[in-house]
């Protein structure tokens, strides 16, 4: 396996797992409706204790360095598609560990994204 597709698979699967983290972590805390500065800051505690929502930060940080790895070695043309893999992840993430429904529109698009995501490959 190349470099290239090395940093692909990395950034999809701290992509992935880093939203799955986060949305369950917001799950954890609670509804956000006051985005006033003041208000944000008085949250942050919150958020900052959440083992959860840090487990996502510090994933979606790699898969950001990884990102920008991928962009010094590859064209954005295909490092955006590639790692759009991310999102067939997310789908099956969501269905089986967040307990989320997930409709057959939803399957078929995952589906379509990781299609065209081979489809660079060749």
């Amino acid at each position: 396996m190349s470099l290239k597709w090395g940093l692909v698979i990395l950034v999809a699967i701290c992509n992935t797992a880093g939203d799955v983290l986060n949305a369950d972590g917001m799950r954890h805390y609670g509804e956000i409706s006051d985005f006033r500065p003041a208000s944000l800051l008085r949250i942050l505690p919150g958020i900052l204790h959440n083992r959860y929502l840090l487990g996502g930060f510090a994933a979606m940080t790699i898969s950001f360095l990884a990102f920008l790895s991928l962009l010094s070695i590859a064209n954005v043309s295909f490092a955006v598609p590639a790692t759009a893999s991310s999102y067939l992840f997310e789908t099956i993430l969501a269905k089986y560990f967040l307990k989320e429904d997930v409709g057959a529109r939803r399957w078929i698009a995952a589906v379509l994204v990781a299609i065209g995501v081979t489809l660079l490959e060749f």
